[in-house]
């Protein structure tokens, strides 16, 4: 006898509903026509929020990836980055409960005003040199403000599409945003072409300046969300924490129901924690300015087809059980971390910070017969991270579909992420080895894989049963079974 539950389950890309869940969503409603209907379509409404990050986290991305910020000494920006993840991981705790007091579009703009702080840090610095304390107190700020920003872009990207869309629309925004840092690396590389120095000109940053400014006012153009109807008739169903008593409990409930997320937190940990290897101490140390902005040029569009290639080819493959889909995805992802890493030791092993610091020091320029090589490994790099941050989303998906729930994972993922990026940009700031970074970099991507296994193993089902949707749930009993929609 068939179960209608799991035939519904495998029209909706493998989520098991309820009857209840079932029943809300036949509340359907007329979508606007005309310009009306075009500009409010949640693709529409997608990718103008893929091009607010593209302006500003995206420019960030593009100035973050030349290492140092473009500089010939990375320790201020080093100091700068330490300061910005420990405020984003202290303030994205509670960032939920601002985003709902203010709302989206507004956390928005007030999220993008530190963008353009932070790049004028640097183009002060550049001026007078003395200036290193602004730089820091400016990534203070961005950590801030940069909380705001995601925290309104998770829930905006999440709400918007329908079951079977969410791969499509995380794949629009990602191409979009991720566009920002290959379009800023390409002006990097553009303008710095003929520089002699190592360090980038005050054009790369006035442009950067003038394009973070201008993400500022691209939240005025978008649809209040409580407009937004989705493509099926159905309007969004907005995650709400009412007060600080509800923020708390959330989490408690979260854990108490899943406590199988704890196994994710070290990967967690590790998911921005490379960058510093990566930016500062390969790519800022070894190569000249033209080949840092080349290398970072190619990062950021490898990343664009790094997560499609997991995404959509392998993690959204219909053809596939989820739980296959999960376990292929590991695989994938901890054979590159041995690849990327077995690859870059061969490199650092013959270099260290104080080798690259002394007076005429080689840097690899792009006509340098050892340069292909060395920039593959910056390609491969950045398929690993598009692919890293890929699949801890679709974890943390597969795991429940309630969007209370998802936000509070959201919470979990980005406080522990910019805490270990907080600790290693202050070890790179310090003067840690080189090498020590790298293995610790190693060392940190290997046991977060390790981990997540038995995660994988236990808690990725086929379906999602309406019992992991707890926060729904709970919200619902204390409004007397009604949900909130926006």
């Amino acid at each position: 006898m068939s179960d209608p539950l799991a035939e519904e389950a495998a029209k909706s890309g493998g989520v098991r509903l309820s009857e209840d869940s079932i029943s809300r969503q036949a509340d359907t409603f007329e979508r606007p026509s005309g310009w009306k209907g075009i500009h409010s379509h949640p693709t529409i409404q997608v990718a103008l929020l893929g091009v607010v990050c593209f302006m500003c986290p995206g420019m960030f991305n593009a100035l973050s990836g030349l290492g140092g910020g473009g500089q010939v000494n990375a320790k201020d920006q080093a100091n700068a980055s330490s300061a910005l993840y420990a405020t984003f991981a202290f303030f994205g705790f509670f960032s939920g409960t601002i985003n709902n007091v203010l709302g989206a579009r507004l956390n928005l703009m007030l999220g993008a005003l530190g963008y353009p702080l932070y790049i004028s840090s640097f183009l002060v610095v550049n001026i007078h040199p003395n200036a290193g304390g602004y730089v820091i107190a400016s990534g203070a700020v961005l950590g801030i403000c940069a909380a705001l920003l995601w925290t309104a872009q998770g829930s905006l990207m999440m709400s918007y599409p329908t079951e079977s869309q969410k791969g499509l629309y995380i794949g629009i925004f990602w191409a979009i945003f991720n566009l920002g840092g290959v379009v800023g690396s390409a002006v990097a590389f553009g303008q710095n072409f003929h520089s002699t120095q190592n360090s980038v000109n005050n054009g790369t940053y006035i442009g950067f300046l003038v394009l973070t400014i201008t993400g500022f006012f691209i939240p005025l153009f978008m649809t209040n969300p409580e407009k937004v109807i989705r493509t099926d008739g159905t309007k969004v169903v907005q995650v709400r924490h009412p007060s600080w008593r509800a923020e708390f409990f959330s989490l408690f409930v979260a854990l108490k129901t899943d406590p199988w997320i704890i196994l994710l937190f070290p990967m967690f940990f590790a998911s921005n924690y490379f960058y510093t290897w990566q930016f500062n101490d390969y790519n800022g140390a070894l190569f000249t300015i033209r080949a840092r902005g080349l290398n970072n040029f190619v990062y950021w569009t490898s990343q664009i087809f790094g997560s499609l290639l997991i995404g959509y080819f392998i993690l959204d493959k219909k053809s596939l059980r989820r739980r296959s889909r999960a376990f292929l995805g590991w695989i994938i992802v901890f054979v590159m971390v041995f690849v990327v890493h077995t690859w870059a030791y061969f490199y650092q092993k013959d270099y260290t910070r104080q080798s690259q610091a002394a007076p005429g020091a080689h840097k690899i320029d792009i006509y340098d017969s050892d340069y292909p090589a060395h920039v593959w490994l910056m390609i491969f790099y950045g398929f690993l991270d598009s692919m890293w941050q890929t699949y801890a989303y679709w974890l943390m998906g597969a795991m429940s579909n309630d969007m209370a729930k998802l936000a509070v994972f959201t919470g979990f993922y980005k406080c522990i992420q910019s805490s270990g990026a907080a600790g290693v940009w202050r070890a790179d700031g310090v003067g840690l080895p080189y090498m020590n970074i790298f293995l610790s970099t190693w060392a940190l991507t290997a046991a977060g894989m390790v981990f997540a296994l038995p995660m994988v193993y236990y808690r990725v089902k086929d379906f999602t049963d309406i019992k992991d949707e707890a926060l729904m749930r709970i919200a619902e009993t204390e409004k007397g079974g009604s949900t909130t929609t926006q």
